[in-house]
Order: structure tokens, then C-alpha cells, then sequence
């Protein structure tokens, strides 16, 4: 979590500050063997280098950034959430409640979805 503690310092609101944290937290516990990371000046995690998931915030929401296949996967179910969606992003209002185990399916999806994959992003 320590590549992580300059990028939350910046959060202004100290519930969407941990709120981030607690994300941020939950994934290095949950999954360990994810590499945590900032890139492009946002949180994000990955896998034999590979992108995984990613995340940043407005005053809104917090995004979390799956890539498209993973959000047609699972674009349902985000709907079922209560989050808003775009084709690249998943919008969480921080008055919205987080629906970790909707994360946990995004997260090893693209574990196993992107097990093969040599480059930072699908092509």
C-alpha cells in the first residue's frame, strides 16, 4: 500500500479518502500476487504486466477502470449494482454502497482472461 500513500494524500475528502484506501486495501489483501502501482498518475494493479484494473477519482465518484471486455462481461450486473457505466469505466458515487464481491468477479476474470496475454493492454 505504500506506492499508494502519495496518491491518497492528494484525495481532499477524507471519506473518499478512505474509501479509495479501503479499495486499494482490499485488493492487495485479497489478491497478493497483483502488483500495485501508479501509472498515468492513477492507482492500479497488474498482473505479469499486464493491466489489470485501475482506478481515480472526481467529486463525484470514484472509476474504476476494468478495460471494455471487462465491462461488457459484466455490464448487467454493474447495472444491478447501482453503478453507472460507461465502455471503459465503472462509476461508483461515493454515496453508493461498494459492492466488493462485484470487484472480486471483475478482478479474477481478468486474471484468467488476460493469463496469456503478453502486452500491457488487450489488443
Amino acid at each position: 500500500m505504500e506506492v499508494f500513500t502519495e496518491y491518497l494524500a492528494r484525495i481532499d475528502n477524507p471519506q473518499h479518502q478512505a474509501q479509495v484506501e479501503e479499495v486499494l486495501d482490499w485488493i492487495t489483501k485479497k489478491f497478493p500476487k497483483l502488483v500495485p502501482k501508479i501509472a498515468w498518475n492513477q492507482p492500479m494493479f497488474t498482473d505479469h504486466e499486464t493491466f489489470i484494473i485501475g482506478f481515480s477519482v472526481s467529486k463525484q465518484h470514484m472509476a474504476v477502470a476494468p478495460e471494455r471486455v471487462c465491462i461488457n462481461q459484466f455490464s448487467d450486473e454493474i447495472e444491478q449494482a447501482g453503478y453507472d457505466h460507461t465502455k471503459e469505466l465503472i462509476r461508483i458515487r461515493w454515496d453508493s454502497p461498494l459492492i466488493l464481491s462485484l470487484l472480486e468477479k471483475i478482478i479474477e476474470f481478468n486474471i484468467l482472461n488476460k493469463a496469456e496475454c503478453s502486452t500491457f493492454w488487450r489488443k
